[in-house]
Formats: structure tokens, C-alpha cells, sequence
């Protein structure tokens, strides 16, 4: 006989109590197989409606399938068996009753039920996996707003680039090659693309430049907004130290 805890304590997503297929077999004395003959038999015949589930022989790690019926099957499946087997399923039901309306017991039982273990660590795993993820989803963006934060008002690419920790020519590289600044033939400074205007990422601003002689110079100046900036702070990731 298997010495694995099969204990029938379990509750379903509509709080019913189940025994699972093992332990009928334990408690009465007969082979798995032959009792998941005998319900896969009531099965056929439309009298059951229930699925089997996988667990895992701690033995060999192999995985196996149980059903896990209610009160009304379980009973149903013995119902051709002698009456001292009967007798056995009748008081290990009335026993699990008894644990579920003790609080206590029922925490016993839970903490004693394999089953039970593996699946509520499973079911906690895979909860935390998922956080997990969404911290990692997360963090570059938190990242990128902190390295911002200090921004006021848009800025030039070379100032963009400092505040980005790239080299200025990295940064103009990217805006050009990436659809979001351009130059037109014959002038010597960049222009943002309407769609990025649009967007909220770049700006124009009218500037007036000092030429080394004293005279000035009036030039329209591509400068990245706030926006713009955690956007690219996601394409260029900080520096590790």
C-alpha cells in the first residue's frame, strides 16, 4: 500500500468536499487501477460527471492521474462493494465533515495533504513569477522617468544627450536614423518630423545664434520635450556603474 498521505480533504472552487480515488482505494484495500475502472464505468454511463487530475508519485516522481469525487459519487462508486468497505467510506466521510466544520482539524488536515501542498505552492509560484514579471516590465520605466525627472522644459539633442549619459553624435544618429529628425539639402541644422511634432516628443524653437564675428544668426532648433525624453531614456538604459 502506498504510504503517501492521500487524504480527501480538499475543497473545490465552490467549497464542495471531494475524496480522491487513492484514498477509496486505501481505505478499501483494492488496487488504483481497478477503482478507476469502476468510476471511469459510471463515467461512460453518464452517472459521474468528472474529470481526472495529474499528481505526482513522490516515489518516483512519475505523474499519475486520481478523480476526486464528492460525497454523492464517492458513495455511488462503493455502492457495489461489500458492507464493511462501504462502512469504511460512510465513517472516513463522516470524519471529513467533522474536520471541516472544526476549523482546527481542517488546518491539520490541509498541512497534511500532499496534494494539497503542492498544488497551493504551485498556485503561490506562479503568482509571484507573475509579479515578478511586472517589476521587471516595471523597471525600465522607472528608470527612464527618474533620469528625467529633473527636466525642465524641452532641451537640445546635445543637452538630451547629456542628461541620457551618450555621446551627442550617438544621439543625433539615432533621431536621424530612426525617423525623427531630418535635414533638407543645403542647411546645416535638423528638422523634426511632423509626426514626432505631433506626438509631443520634439519641438521647434526659434534661436538666435552668435557667429564668431558678432553678427547673429536666427535658426530654427530641433528640441526634445519632456515626452521625448523618457521615451528615448528607454532606448539608451543607463550605464552600469
Amino acid at each position: 500500500m502506498n504510504n503517501e498521505n492521500t487524504t480527501a480533504i480538499a475543497l473545490s472552487a465552490n467549497d464542495a468536499l471531494t475524496m480522491s480515488s487513492r484514498e477509496i482505494a486505501e481505505l478499501t484495500g483494492k488496487r488504483h487501477d481497478n477503482v478507476l475502472r469502476d468510476i471511469r464505468t459510471y463515467l461512460q454511463g453518464g452517472i459521474l460527471i468528472t474529470e481526472e487530475t495529474p499528481y505526482i508519485d513522490p516515489q518516483n516522481g512519475q505523474t499519475y492521474y486520481e478523480f476526486r469525487l464528492n460525497k454523492r459519487d464517492a458513495l455511488l462508486v462503493v455502492s457495489g462493494y461489500d458492507a464493511p468497505l462501504r462502512a469504511k467510506i460512510i465513517d472516513r466521510w463522516m470524519e471529513l465533515e467533522q474536520q471541516v466544520r472544526d476549523p482546527a482539524n481542517m488546518l491539520m488536515a490541509h498541512l497534511n495533504d500532499n496534494t494539497f501542498l503542492r498544488s497551493t505552492l504551485l498556485t503561490y509560484t506562479e503568482k509571484v513569477m507573475v509579479l515578478q514579471d511586472q517589476v521587471a516590465e516595471l523597471s525600465p520605466k522607472a528608470e527612464a522617468l527618474d533620469r528625467i525627472a529633473t527636466a525642465d522644459g524641452s532641451l537640445c539633442v546635445t543637452d538630451g544627450a547629456k542628461n541620457l549619459q551618450v555621446r551627442p553624435k550617438d544621439l543625433f544618429t539615432y533621431l536621424r536614423s530612426n525617423g525623427w529628425t531630418y535635414r533638407r539639402i543645403g542647411t546645416d541644422h535638423d528638422l523634426a518630423y511632423q509626426s514626432k511634432l505631433t506626438q509631443g516628443l520634439l519641438e521647434h524653437k526659434v534661436t538666435t545664434v552668435y557667429r564668431s564675428d558678432g553678427t547673429e544668426k536666427i535658426t530654427t532648433q530641433v528640441r526634445i520635450t519632456p515626452k521625448g525624453m523618457t521615451v528615448l531614456a528607454k532606448v539608451f538604459p543607463p550605464i552600469a556603474a
